[in-house]
């Protein structure tokens, strides 16, 4: 570290106390990578550490944090998505170089976009209708993240102007897309809770994500689809020795499940004192010791069930509900309306989808069922492939409810059964490009 001719002792004591301390080990573990954090205590820099590995698609198989005063030691057991070691020096120095400025905090700018923010009741073909609204008044996707649940949908997509390749200015053009957003997100009955905003300021997407739906308060509705994962087992109790609430969370391990759950103890203003992170085959098992942040534990009934619902809703918003389809084509204006036309057309519902466009290609996911919550039919998705593009258009994988039927059908190469694997490689590439660390993903 490189100081100031101007910087006295102190300030040097200063700055080494509050910049975090990473250690990156691949020798002690044998199935995963170690990584420690030792530093200052503030609030929501549990969540900032996470976030860095969430941002890379990492799996958390263990994990413990420790809060003694003023002081935090987190150790993260993390692997690839194919359960191994991380052996790409970019990717460990990039991990290594963010940790340890977690503590500067993050600097928000517009990168030449415009942020649209949407929540409204879901609905089969909202997404087509909100795409055409945008196609139509010539703003492009840039990129996108779109979650459902419990009936309500909350989107952040970023858009440019068509013409200019920049962030939106023309004044009429943004109160006319706003307008024509807002009826769209309304429908029929949802006057009062259809909301839209547009900003030219960036934030992390998944974090306001969660604030958007929390803030329509999805928890507290009820489930409309018939075919809905299995809901995950919340418990709170509290152990008045110590002053703390202890909060037990067990559901099916995946990728991101730590950062949804801290998203949501931050955001509800819990401090997370002390966690013990297990997983065992699929399963997952989170221990959290929390405060309020004046130092008190949970004190009601009412409160207790609260976070009871909202922490199953963090859980569920995520979850992989529907067949995972792919779709990679060169950019234009116009595709995602296309594709969520021809969704609609087929009866295709859409419960989550990521859109991003790298070096002109755009590369996009889309989770989807029928019209009842109930994983697409393989016929409907092989006619939907075709009309889109066999090429373009794949199935990454299938839920466990349909693979067994699939497999006793014979799996076709390219087709609905031919599970289509991207290389960890070139997903990890591409998140580190999205996050500006190399300049290419090929």
């Amino acid at each position: 570290m490189e100081w100031s001719a101007c910087t006295d002792e102190y300030e040097k004591l200063v700055i080494r106390m509050s910049t975090p301390r990473v250690v990156i080990d691949n020798a002690v573990c044998s199935t995963a990578t170690i990584v420690k954090v030792d530093s200052a205590r503030k609030h929501g820099i549990l969540l900032d550490a996470i976030q860095v590995l969430a941002d890379l698609d990492l799996l958390i198989k263990k994990a413990y944090i420790s809060s003694d005063g003023r002081w935090f030691m987190d150790v993260f057991h993390v692997t690839d998505q194919l359960g191994n070691k991380l052996t790409d020096e970019s990717v460990l120095n990039y991990i290594e170089q963010s940790l340890g400025s977690i503590h500067n905090g993050k600097i928000n700018s517009s990168n030449g976009f415009t942020a649209l923010e949407l929540t409204g009741t879901d609905r089969v073909g909202i997404l087509s209708e909100v795409f055409a609204v945008l196609a139509e008044l010539q703003c492009d996707v840039v990129e996108a993240k779109v979650w459902t649940h419990n009936g309500r949908i909350a989107s952040l997509i970023y858009v440019r102007d068509c013409d200019s390749r920049s962030a939106l200015e023309d004044y009429q053009k943004i109160n006319k897309l706003e307008a024509r957003l807002r009826n769209v997100l309304k429908g029929d009955n949802d006057i009062r809770s259809a909301k839209t905003s547009i900003s030219n300021s960036v934030i992390h997407p998944e974090r306001r994500l969660h604030q958007m739906i929390f803030a329509d308060r999805d928890y507290e509705r009820s489930r409309i689809f018939k075919f809905t994962p299995e809901t995950p087992f919340v418990s709170v109790q509290n152990w008045a020795e110590k002053g703390y609430s202890v909060v037990n969370v067990q559901c099916k391990d995946r990728i991101k499940l730590m950062f949804d759950v801290v998203c949501n103890l931050t955001d509800m203003e819990y401090v997370v004192f002390h966690a013990t992170i297990n997983t065992k085959d699929d399963q997952a098992y989170l221990e959290f010791y929390i405060r309020h942040k004046d130092g008190t534990p949970i004190s009601s009934e009412p409160e207790r069930q609260r976070v009871i619902q909202c922490l199953q809703a963090a859980v569920e918003r995520r979850a992989n509900e529907g067949v995972r389809l792919e779709l990679y084509a060169e950019d234009k204006q116009g595709l995602l309306a296309e594709v969520m036309r021809t969704f609609r057309e087929n009866g295709m519902n859409v419960t989550r989808t990521e859109i991003s466009t790298v070096g002109g290609v755009a590369a996009n996911v889309f989770y989807v069922t029928d019209a009842m919550g109930y994983p697409a039919d393989p016929k409907i998705i092989e006619s939907v492939r075709q009309k889109i593009g066999l090429s373009n258009l794949k199935v990454k994988e299938l839920p466990l409810l349909r693979q067994q039927k699939t497999k006793s059908e014979g799996d076709q190469p390219g087709g609905v059964g031919g599970a289509v694997l991207l290389s960890l490689g070139s997903l990890v590439r591409r998140n580190l490009y999205n996050l500006g660390l190399i300049k290419s993903c090929s």
